[in-house]
């Protein structure tokens, strides 16, 4: 069949046409997919890979530490063993970049009343500032804003117990990390010289699963706001629930000292390539994206310290291992390129360093396909972030990528999470935000959250290896089809992202 403009195909709904293009035609029929053990996406090949870099050895992959340099070394000696070419700076793999760190001193104390508290081990601190402060701690409980302002807070540490549900239709979590954010920041406006926030039941389960995060500090690229050190302020504390009894007792001193410190380490993205077979097209990029980090060694949690990431985002890095393999054993016209970023869990971070600094021009990049864990949830469903408007930058990939899960393997697709109401705001959350957010087409293969994201119970053994390789051959399908295409998937020229 010859090769029809996608416009043509997306303004007619042809959508049999594309799946003609990835079935039937004669590019088609180069591809060395065919869905069999033997082909280069196999699930002996990606369980090995999995449970190599998702498993104890590497420790997690935190950003920005050496267990993530080493996994990054480990991805590399990977790629070139499957025949697929350095990328990155001078030569390598690696493209190195710095990580800005804001975070408390270790000497930083913390004390309320007789209770001297370790700092964001027993009581968290929800940012990182410079204070010293000892005042006089009032209870206030759940008192309205309106109520607290009939309250002498002035010079004084406020102490209230959290509540509330959101009513916008975003999620608990989301809700409350905005309003220890935001109602800290009013009582502070209002005279108050510190805050301590007491978790209820339903907070305490956040505060179980997601404290962690703060005991970090801040991270960001260098020169951005969020790291840079802050001006003196009031401290903002989270306690968890089973301090309530002792919290809210009267006549309590509240006692800080409390220094900030940043610097500088690096992280990497690693960066691979195949050229394509074609005199013209070989000069651009289809990008194949996922990130290596997680979140390393923390507190046990059921005996167990290490945050292995093995969904988020092993899964992703054993993916694009396959799909290289696959390019290599079957060269597109046009040239593919494979990016590992570092840092994502820290805000992203390596995608947003290459976004703006890639290793291949810019405007040679046509697609970005981003794997954002792969492996969990029912077999026979995934989803697909950017297929929507308003994350939708391109009709074209978004249609080509449809078309390929029609041709294999046919997941059931739950949109829900790509709508801008989903109340964990899901489509901001992985590296094909930066690319989309510089006028790049691109879209996210995701399988979902579940209930050990983010804690060390997200393990190997509980992939599923199977739906993995599904996954994996919708990403090569998709990046097959755009790498032949003679016209590169277009931008949609209306598309703004909600935030």
């Amino acid at each position: 069949m010859p090769f029809l403009p996608l416009a043509r195909l997306v303004a007619t709904g042809c959508l049999s046409a594309l799946l003609l293009l990835l079935t039937n035609s004669a590019v088609a029929q180069r591809s060395p997919f065919t869905g069999d053990k033997r082909t280069a996406i196999n699930e002996a090949d990606l369980k090995r890979d999995l449970f190599a870099i998702g498993g104890d050895h590497f420790r997690g992959r935190e950003g920005g530490t050496l267990d993530e340099l080493r996994a990054s070394v480990w991805i590399a000696e990977q790629l070139r063993a499957s025949g697929l070419q350095p990328a990155g700076d001078d030569g390598t793999y690696f493209q190195f970049f710095h990580i800005q760190r804001t975070r408390l001193t270790p000497a930083s104390t913390l004390r309320i009343g007789t209770h001297q508290l370790r700092v964001n081990q027993d009581a968290v601190l929800v940012a990182p500032t410079n204070a010293s402060v000892a005042a006089p701690l009032v209870y206030v409980g759940t008192a309205t804003p309106a109520e607290v302002a009939k309250v002498d807070i002035k010079g004084k540490a406020v102490a209230l117990q959290i509540s509330g549900a959101p009513t916008d239709g975003i999620s608990y979590r989301r809700y409350l990390f905005a309003k220890l954010r935001d109602q800290a920041a009013d009582l502070l406006k209002a005279g108050a010289v510190a805050v301590v926030f007491i978790s209820d039941a339903k907070a305490q389960a956040i505060y179980e699963h997601w404290s962690h995060i703060f005991e970090r500090g801040r991270y960001g690229l260098p020169g951005d706001a969020n790291v840079k050190i802050p001006a003196s302020q009031g401290p903002v504390v989270w306690l968890p629930a089973t301090d309530a009894s002792w919290a809210q007792q009267a006549g309590q001193q509240f006692t800080a000292n409390l220094a900030v410190e940043t610097f500088a380490y690096p992280s990497v993205n690693i960066v691979a390539k195949l050229p394509g077979t074609d005199a013209q097209l070989k000069n651009e990029y289809v990008l194949f994206s996922t990130h290596q980090d997680h979140d390393g060694v923390r507190a046990p949690v059921a005996g167990d310290s290490i945050y292995n990431g093995a969904d988020d985002n092993a899964t992703g890095c054993a993916a694009l291992l396959a799909v290289g393999r696959a390019f290599v054993q079957k060269p597109g016209r046009r040239s593919v390129l494979f990016v590992y970023h570092g840092a994502e869990e820290r805000g992203l971070l390596g995608s947003r360093y290459y976004a703006a600094t890639p290793t291949v021009p810019k405007q040679a990049i046509v697609a970005v396909l981003n794997a954002e864990m792969l492996g969990r949830n029912a077999p026979d469903s995934a989803a697909l972030l950017g297929s929507q408007v308003p994350h939708r930058n391109s009709p074209d990939l978004v249609n080509i990528a449809l078309a390929a899960n029609q041709a294999s393997p046919k997941f059931k697709l739950d949109t829900e999470w790509d709508k801008p109401t989903h109340p964990e705001g899901w489509y901001f959350r992985s590296d094909h935000l930066s690319y989309a957010r510089v006028g790049i087409p691109a879209i996210c293969y995701t399988t979902l959250l579940h209930q050990d994201y983010h804690t060390p119970k997200d393990e190997p053994e509980r992939i599923n290896i199977a739906k993995l390789a599904n996954v994996t051959r919708w990403i090569y399908l998709t990046g097959w089809a755009v790498a032949n295409q003679p016209q590169r998937p277009a931008l949609d020229p209306s598309f703004k992202l909600e935030r």
